[in-house]
């Protein structure tokens, strides 16, 4: 269900705001997987690493800018979506010690398209042939992508992985350019650099401290 809504939050802020800013926001969940780990995953994080989620929620500030560009739904909507998928990485991590992968990705996906099912009469729009082909794509694509993550979660803390994400903005922005011709502003770009940096010092941390034990 926090998946659903997670991905629903995305596809409205991109349909309002530009590719490379809701992926920016989106970034926060390696921060929150971090922030969330001692209380559900039970795993340490230090202060030191408290500072870097700190340092993280900097840069979003920075990429929203409250106070001095108008706040919007699809913002808070791309932010909520990085919150909902941290959530999603922590319970798939806890999932991951008990469940089999195939059936965790089977039943997140079944759920899933049970409850969009129950919305879909009401804003059903007939696709063309390329859109179909296009939605099956994204089926295929997430569903292959979903169960490496949840492969990976199973063999390696939350908290390590999260920031291995941010790999996904490279292709985001050339994706973004190469079909829309967006490109972030310079706001975003220094706020996404302070987010990513907080999120490498939290991964990097996370192999001393492994190495170290």
């Amino acid at each position: 269900m926090i998946f659903v809504f997670s991905t629903y939050l995305f596809f409205y802020a991109i349909s309002e705001i530009s590719l490379p800013k809701a992926l920016t926001l989106a970034f926060v969940a390696p921060i929150c997987v971090t922030a969330l780990s001692p209380f559900f995953l039970k795993e340490k994080v230090g202060v030191k690493r408290w500072t870097a989620v700190s340092l993280g929620f900097i840069g979003t500030l920075i990429v929203i800018r409250p106070g001095f560009i108008e706040l919007n739904l699809a913002t808070m909507a791309a932010l909520g979506n990085g919150i909902c998928y941290g959530f999603y990485l922590i319970i798939t991590r806890k999932l991951s010690t008990s469940d089999n992968p195939l059936l965790t990705l089977l039943l997140s996906g079944l759920i899933g398209t049970i409850i969009i099912s129950l919305f879909m009469p009401s804003v059903w729009i007939n696709p063309t042939s390329n859109q179909w082909i296009l939605m099956a794509l994204i089926g295929l694509i997430a569903s292959v992508a979903h169960l490496f993550l949840i492969l990976s979660l199973k063999y390696a803390d939350a908290s390590k992985l999260a920031p291995l994400g941010y790999t996904e903005i490279i292709t985001n922005i050339l994706i973004s350019y190469y079909f829309f011709h967006e490109l972030p502003d310079n706001w975003t770009y220094l706020g996404l650099f302070i987010i990513v940096l907080s999120g490498l010092y939290i991964s990097k941390r996370e192999h001393y401290l492994n190495k170290s034990s």
